[in-house]
């Protein structure tokens, strides 16, 4: 026996919601709110035997008053899931905004209007979409970027010598801005990006203060000479379509229409909720929230606004909260979702999170990343570690468009973790990050398999010091295979696979990487395998940057294919690597380079022993058809072909949602 309950816009929470629709008297009914169903399947599951339960959402808009929370007592189980999801053929829609109405045209062709939760100090917002798209507050430069002018002392340097300011080019700040203190900094530190909150600007000196401070001393982590920069919300700046402001003292929010966008046919949102479902199991009890699927629907407009200190923190973003978030969940999943315009990550599985999938949905138009997975610190409690996450067959796309350095899919400290089968593309970062144990330090990260996802689009000159798949730390197991990468840029270690600091035990094979900076990338690192990939026109093919007492990688099996990139770039001292039964060759015509030498001197140093220096008779390379033709030397070496379509989500990709990009290439680096 099955139980079917139903949530309704015509709905209402005092029915019974045993009804699909309004009954002819208006007496009974559909559930207006999904929360009311969850009380419902609470009270019906608490008295006896438990029964599979399906709550069908109907067609509509659900504007939620506070996050969907679920607990322990909502648990279903193996034998009686419980399941929230669209009613057959329909597209219902939870949202954590509200719909902004009452414009008033200015004489100038701008739409005013007055919010007086804004004014009264209970709301306040950092996104806004317009007939489903992102808008952008109001920024300087219009075009570009500015540059740090040089460093400058902390107000406090003798107790905390992390940078509270910075000194820019006359005429960049002004003290007399509107809000001062309402207006953002968005500092670049290189794979890491500032926002923080102006506190006083010093005309005379050009030197802007912070309400907060760096991360920390280093150039990466403050603010460094020559590191780029915008300027966001500022009130002063705003005149190009498509721009807005929210006036905070007056209540007051502003917009610049592009032609063709009337008022009374526009549909405008601002989110007010940070997060629109919570997991919320009992970590400390070791009670969990247990047996929940989440089917065919759609999340949008989860809230993220700066703290009063400002948000400075690691590579990838990870403390950017999930739109979703679990917490002692386990075997949960979301199925056939979408999760966009939001100003967060989409989904984050956090501590003892076991057990659980994200697949076959689409997560776009994001302000953080699509997936966090663990933590970011060794979790040694093994019912509290992360583990068995699926994130299989998704779309991840157009992410980054607050926090640039958000990723596509973030796996810290956590194990047998899966992620397959994703198309992740158009992303300012790293498309898949791994591992978070810097050097050789402690690690519970282990046996995650990266498998068959196709990532492209990634950097796009914004950003530095990345990787379509990125791997940090110790982590015996972990198996990188089968993903096809592209379209890797930027001016500084755009990698297609980079394994960064200590990374150790790792197996990478059967990966396609096309015209990325770099192909494959290592930092130091232990007993890795990189294995049977094919690297086609990058401008570096594999680099090594460090000679530890140990082997850093076997090298064995590759097709490398190039114009006239470095073949071997950086450190190959010392004898700790072997590479032998590769493939490769080079469309110039001139001879390759190893590391300063001839092929067979290169050989006499007891390396590529087997290799051969030959065209591996691609199908049609210049047109990306990477398939071999029968008689290549290639398979010679015991190179195992490569089967194209069995790359990226497998099944039809959904409709793209619009997004437009969010910030522009720099003219400049400063390394």
């Amino acid at each position: 026996m099955s139980l079917t309950l139903y949530v309704s816009p015509e709905g209402n929470d005092a029915w019974s919601g045993r009804i699909e629709a309004p009954n002819a008297s208006a007496t009974d009914g559909p559930f207006a709110t999904i929360d009311r169903a969850r009380l419902a399947v609470r009270a019906l599951r608490e008295p006896g035997p438990a029964h599979p339960v399906s709550v069908q959402v109907r067609e509509g808009a659900y504007f939620l008053a506070s996050p969907l929370v679920f607990t322990p007592e909502d648990s279903g189980a193996p034998e009686s899931p419980i399941v929230y999801e669209a009613y057959p053929g329909e597209s219902p829609v939870i949202s954590g905004g509200v719909k902004i109405a009452g414009w008033e045209r200015t004489p100038d062709g701008r739409w005013r209007v007055e919010l007086p939760e804004v004014a009264r100090g209970a709301w306040n917002f950092s996104q806004l979409y317009v007939n489903g798209e992102s808008r952008f507050r109001a920024r300087l430069p219009k075009d570009g970027y500015y540059t740090i002018a040089d460093v400058v002392p902390p107000l406090d340097a003798a107790q905390d010598r992390r940078a509270d300011g910075f000194q820019f080019a006359p005429g960049e700040i002004r003290r007399d801005w509107s809000h001062l203190s309402d207006v953002e900094a968005v500092i670049f530190q290189g794979f890491t990006v500032a926002r923080m909150r102006i506190a006083s600007v010093d005309d005379a000196s050009h030197i802007v203060r912070f309400t907060g401070k760096s991360r920390g001393e280093m150039p990466w982590q403050g603010f460094a000479k020559g590191r780029h920069y915008l300027l966001e919300n500022v009130k002063e700046a705003l005149s190009l379509p498509g721009e807005w402001y929210l006036d905070r003292p007056t209540g007051v929010l502003t917009y610049i229409p592009f032609p063709g966008e009337e008022p009374e046919k526009s549909e405008v949102i601002a989110p007010t909720l940070p997060a629109l479902v919570r997991l919320s199991g009992d970590t400390t009890g070791r009670r969990w929230v247990e047996g929940l699927t989440f089917r065919n629907l759609s999340f949008t407009h989860a809230s993220w606004v700066a703290p009063a200190a400002g948000h400075n923190h690691s590579q990838a973003d990870p403390r950017i909260p999930g739109a979703i978030t679990a917490s002692g969940a386990r075997h949960c999943a979301l199925e056939n979702c979408s999760i966009s315009r939001s100003g967060t990550y989409a989904v984050d599985w956090g501590i003892a999170c076991k057990d659980n999938r994200v697949e076959d949905c689409c997560m776009m138009d994001l302000g953080g990343g699509g997936v966090k997975i663990g933590e970011e610190k060794p979790q040694r409690d093994p019912e509290l570690l992360t583990t068995g996450i699926v994130v299989r067959n998704n779309t991840i796309a157009h992410v980054g468009r607050m926090h640039p350095a958000a990723v596509g899919v973030w796996i810290g400290q956590a194990a047998h973790n899966v992620v397959a089968h994703n198309d992740i593309y158009d992303l300012y970062y790293t498309g898949i990050s791994l591992g978070w144990t810097w050097q050789y330090g402690p690690s519970t990260e282990h046996d995650n398999l990266v498998d068959s996802n196709r990532i492209r689009r990634i950097g796009q000159g914004v950003m530095r010091d990345m990787g379509a798949i990125y791997h940090l730390g110790v982590a015996p197991g972990t198996v990188i295979r089968h993903n096809l990468i592209g379209e890797a840029e930027s001016v500084l270690q755009a990698c297609g696979i980079y394994l960064d600091e200590g990374n150790s035990f790792v197996l990478v094979e059967n990966n396609v990487v096309l015209r990325t900076r770099w192909a494959f990338n290592s930092n130091g690192g232990k007993e890795n395998i990189i294995r049977n990939n094919v690297s086609i026109g990058s401008e570096r093919q594999i680099a090594r940057h460090k000679n530890e007492p140990h082997r850093t990688f076997t090298v064995e099996r590759n097709i490398f294919y190039f114009d006239k990139a470095t073949l071997l770039a950086s450190n190959w001292g010392g004898d700790g690597y072997r590479l032998d039964s590769n493939l490769y060759w080079t469309t110039s015509g001139q001879p390759i380079d190893f590391v300063g030498m001839p092929f067979e001197e290169w050989r006499k140093k007891g390396q590529d022993a087997h290799s051969l220096i030959a065209d591996p008779l691609f199908v049609d390379p210049d047109r990306g058809d990477f398939r071999l033709k029968p008689g290549s030397p290639a398979l010679g070496i015991g190179f195992e072909p490569i089967d194209p379509a069995g790359f990226g989500r497998l099944t039809p990709r959904p409709p793209d949602i619009p997004s437009p990009r969010a910030f522009p290439i720099p003219e400049t680096w400063s390394r």
